[in-house]
């Protein structure tokens, strides 16, 4: 019998929904862990592909080589088991397939989003203690709080359209590891579609509860604060206008934009193209 390498679209839409069944109908305390795992994963990507660049000063090359990094979150979630909110909007092929309802739905979305918070704050906080940001003399610090003052600069506008798309391709990430059938195949289906939503420097909402917080953290330490004025030119107001509160004006809309590029944009259709029976021409 000949190997299968991997499954077509319609397998791929299929076991998704057999995934998304399952996930919908977690009991609580595993739902919780296992986001809880998952901003754990997502927030390690984004420390590791910080530390790499934040001394690269040419933006083009710093996003490509963050990049290259990020993806060891999504993957450790697709092998070791984890929710996460953006890619669990997939959660709509199974509402639309009647296996599972939108209250069910919803209940997995806002538990997971706040496990995923928890998740990455764990990882903030010791990255704080640990002295990541004390490379180069302070650099990092100062990195971090340019990063989040940028994020929290955005319209609402921005965020919304560049939380669609990243997480098309997030989600799209997802669907396309369900495609490989071995481990090699899934690494190479997970790492290019999130390379390039890093490169294009689209948001999404839970790698920003890394970005943002530990940007708001760095700003109490004062060798990060005066690097943050020395390097990125940005002025003690701007520094200390910068709050947990403030985060809102990034976290809102992209995560109302990471919805819709996950619902919409990947779920909805997929299921639209790959199940609904269209009937046959007379």
């Amino acid at each position: 019998m000949e190997k299968v390498y991997y499954n077509a679209p319609k397998e791929i839409v299929e076991l998704n929904l057999e995934r998304c069944e399952n996930k919908a109908k977690l009991p609580l305390p595993k739902m919780i862990l296992m986001g809880i795992m998952a901003g754990i994963f997502i927030a390690l990507g984004g420390a590791t592909s910080s530390t790499a660049v934040h001394a690269i000063d040419n933006v083009g090359l710093a996003r490509t080589l963050a990049g290259a990094v990020f993806p060891i979150g999504l993957m450790l979630i697709v092998f070791l088991g984890g929710e996460l909110f953006t890619g669990n909007g997939l959660i709509i092929m199974a509402v639309l397939d009647k296996r599972v309802t939108y209250a069910q739905m919803f209940r997995n979305l806002f538990i997971v989003y706040f496990s995923n918070y928890v998740g990455a704050m764990l990882i903030n906080y010791l990255l704080i203690f640990s002295g990541n940001l004390n490379y180069s003399d302070g650099r990092m610090g100062a990195y971090l709080i340019n990063t989040a003052f940028k994020k929290m600069s955005i319209t609402p506008l921005q965020g919304i359209t560049s939380g669609i798309l990243c997480n098309i391709l997030v989600c799209l990430a997802i669907m396309m590891a369900t495609a490989s059938t071995d481990i090699a195949g899934k690494i190479w289906a997970i790492f290019f579609p999130i390379w390039a939503f890093v490169i294009a420097g689209f948001e999404h909402c839970i790698a920003n509860m890394y970005y943002i917080p530990i940007g708001i953290m760095a700003t109490h330490n004062a060798n990060y604060v005066e690097k943050a004025q020395e390097i990125y030119g940005m002025t003690l107001e701007q520094i200390e206008g910068m709050s947990h509160l403030g985060s809102l004006r990034n976290f809102i809309p992209v995560t109302l934009g990471n919805l819709i590029g996950g619902v919409v944009f990947v779920g909805v259709i997929s299921y639209l193209i790959h199940k609904k029976d269209w009937g046959k021409k007379a």
